[in-house]
C-alpha cells in the first residue's frame, strides 16, 4: 500500500471554483499532517477557468485575458509547476490528499495513471502512456492530464479526466504549452454521452484496488440506545397519503429522518419547500442533490392547506438549498408563511432556511415575514465546514444567526455530534453561536445515510449529550434539546412551549 493507511475517506465537492478549492485542499492537507484523520479522496468540477502554473507565461494563452472573460472563462493563476490548463464542467477531477509512507512519488503518479487507465478499460478505451509525460492519451489525443504537489509527503493536487468536457476551450491556449497537441475526451472517442455520475463511482473502486484501501467500509453498528420501536404503519400511511393529496414533500421522508414514525404518529411533519434535490453536497445529508426544477407559485397555499387539514398549532417550515435562484428562495418562504397565516392565523411558525449565501436582502425577505422562530443551523465546528460543508461558509452561517437576532426574532440552531469533532471545539462552537444571538439549541447524533456520506467517528452516548445540555444552559441558552435522536425540528413545539410557559408562569 503506497500510503500504509488502510481507510479512506471519499469527498465529492460537486461544482467549486478552482482557487476556493485549492484552499480547501491545503486545509485538507494541514489536517492530513496532524494525522488525527485519515487519508482522502476529493472529486470536484470546476466552472470554466484556465489555469496557468509557475512554469507557464502568458504566451501560453492563444486568447487576451479579456477575450476568455467575455467567453465566460476565468484565468488563475496556480503554485503548483504546470503551464496552462483548462478545465470545465464534464471533466472528472480528481484530488487525492494522502499520506505517502513509502515517500515515492514517481510511485505515487504510476498508480494514479493506472487508475485513470483502468477506468478507460472499462469503456473500452485503451490509455496510451508517453514516458515522461504527465498524462493519458487515447488515439495520440490526450484525454487526462496530471498535476502533482506534496507536502511533508502528504500529497494534493491530481489528475484530470476529460468525460463529457467541452473541447473547444483547449483551441485557446497551448495544453501544457505544446503546439499542436489534441485533446479528446470518453464522450468523443465513444461517440455518445457518458454517465459521469458512473465515472466517478468506477474511479473511486479503481482508486481503491490500486491504491490497496478496502473496497468500502463498513458502517459502525448503531449502540442500543439508537434503536427505535416499528413506527406505527397506519399513521405513516396516512400522513404520506395527506401530503401526496396535496403533492408536498417533508424533510422528514427526504433526509431520512430516524422519528419520522414518531412525528407521523403525532401528526406533525417539517414541510420542505422548494423541490426536492438541493444544489449543495453536503456529506451529512440524505437529500437528492441535482439541478432543481424552478418553484412550484402554488406550493405556499398547499403547505398552508396541509396544516389547516392536520390542524396544526405549530408549524416547521425548511428547504432544500437553492443557489440557483436570484435571492436563494427567501421569497417563497415569505409566501409561505404569509399562507398559511391567512389560513390558520393562530398557527406559530418556525422556519429553518439556508445560509442564502448570506444575502442580507434575501434573509430581510424572511425576516420582514415575522415567523415565530427564525432557525439556520450550523451543522458542525469549524475545521470540519471544508470536509462536511464545502459550499457553506462557518463564518457566513454564524453571520445568518447574527443578522436574525439583530433583527429580532428568536433565533435556534443546531449541532451534529460524532463527525470527529474534539471538545474543545464544540465549546467554541457553541460560544460563538450565543455570541452572535442564538438562544434556542439542538444536539444531536450524526448518522451517515449511506457509505457515500461522511462516517460517523463516534457514537456520544446519552449521558454525554446531558452533559452538553447542561454546559448550553450553563454558557446562557434558553432552551437545549440535545439526545442522540434529537434533530433541528423534532417536538419543536415544545420547546418553544416551555419558554413560553416558564415566561408566564403557567403550568405546561
Amino acid at each position: 500500500m503506497i500510503s500504509g493507511n488502510e481507510k479512506l475517506e471519499v469527498l465529492d465537492w460537486g461544482l467549486q471554483e478552482y482557487i476556493p478549492a485549492l484552499s480547501r485542499q491545503k486545509a485538507l492537507v494541514e489536517e492530513r499532517l496532524t494525522g488525527r484523520v485519515t487519508d482522502r479522496l476529493v472529486l470536484v468540477e470546476h466552472p470554466p477557468v484556465v489555469t496557468i502554473g509557475r512554469s507557464g507565461a502568458a504566451t501560453d494563452l492563444l486568447l487576451s485575458e479579456e477575450g476568455f472573460l467575455e467567453k465566460g472563462v476565468k484565468i488563475s493563476c496556480s503554485e503548483r509547476g504546470g503551464k496552462a490548463t483548462y478545465h470545465g464542467p464534464g471533466q472528472l477531477v480528481a484530488y487525492p490528499i494522502l499520506e505517502l509512507q513509502e515517500k515515492d512519488l514517481h510511485l505515487y503518479v504510476q498508480r494514479l495513471l493506472e487508475t485513470v487507465a483502468a477506468v478507460l478499460g472499462e469503456y473500452g478505451l485503451e490509455a496510451q502512456f508517453k514516458v515522461g509525460e504527465p498524462g493519458l492519451w487515447v488515439n495520440e489525443n490526450k484525454i487526462a492530464s496530471l498535476g502533482v504537489a506534496a507536502k511533508k509527503w502528504v500529497t494534493y493536487h491530481g489528475v484530470a479526466l476529460n468525460v463529457n468536457t467541452d473541447l473547444t476551450p483547449f483551441s485557446w491556449i497551448l495544453p501544457c504549452g505544446k503546439r499542436g497537441e489534441t485533446i479528446t475526451s470518453m464522450e468523443k472517442e465513444l461517440g455518445h454521452s457518458v454517465d459521469f455520475a458512473q465515472v466517478k463511482e468506477r474511479f473511486i473502486t479503481k482508486f481503491r484496488e490500486f491504491f490497496g484501501y478496502p473496497e468500502s467500509r463498513k458502517g459502525k453498528r448503531h449502540p442500543s440506545w439508537l434503536k427505535l420501536p416499528a413506527p406505527k404503519a397506519a399513521a405513516v400511511e396516512q400522513m404520506e397519503g395527506m401530503l401526496d393529496s396535496q403533492n408536498l414533500r417533508t424533510v422528514c421522508q427526504d433526509a431520512h429522518c430516524p422519528n419520522l414514525g414518531e412525528c407521523f404518529g403525532r401528526g406533525t411533519a417539517t414541510f420542505m419547500i422548494l423541490g426536492s434535490e438541493c444544489t449543495r453536497l453536503c456529506r451529512f445529508c440524505a437529500v437528492e442533490k441535482g439541478s432543481p426544477l424552478p418553484p412550484d407559485p402554488h406550493e405556499p397555499e398547499r403547505v398552508a392547506q396541509a396544516a389547516k387539514q392536520l390542524g396544526l398549532k405549530y408549524v416547521v417550515v425548511t428547504s432544500v438549498t437553492r443557489d440557483d435562484l436570484p435571492d436563494g428562495g427567501a421569497g417563497h418562504f415569505a409566501r409561505t408563511i404569509e399562507s398559511i397565516r391567512k389560513e390558520v392565523p393562530e398557527t406559530a411558525i418556525e422556519v429553518l432556511v439556508p445560509d442564502f449565501q448570506g444575502s442580507r436582502k434575501a434573509l430581510e425577505v424572511v425576516f420582514q415575514a415575522r415567523p415565530e422562530m427564525f432557525n439556520h443551523n450550523i451543522e458542525t465546528v469549524s475545521r470540519l465546514y471544508p470536509s462536511v460543508r464545502p459550499q457553506a461558509g462557518y463564518a457566513r452561517s454564524l453571520d445568518v444567526l447574527a443578522k436574525a437576532s439583530a433583527s429580532g426574532l428568536p433565533v435556534k440552531s443546531g449541532l451534529m455530534l460524532g463527525l470527529g469533532e474534539r471538545p474543545d471545539e464544540v465549546t467554541e462552537t457553541l460560544s460563538e453561536m450565543r455570541a452572535a444571538g442564538c438562544s434556542y439549541l439542538t444536539l444531536g447524533q450524526y448518522l451517515a445515510p449511506s457509505e457515500q456520506h461522511a462516517p460517523v467517528v463516534r457514537y456520544l452516548s446519552p449521558d454525554e449529550f446531558s452533559a452538553w445540555a447542561e454546559i448550553a444552559r450553563e454558557m446562557g441558552f434558553k432552551e437545549v434539546a440535545a439526545g442522540p435522536l434529537v434533530r433541528s425540528s423534532y417536538r419543536a413545539d415544545e420547546m418553544v412551549l416551555a419558554e413560553t410557559c416558564a415566561k408566564t408562569g403557567t403550568e405546561c
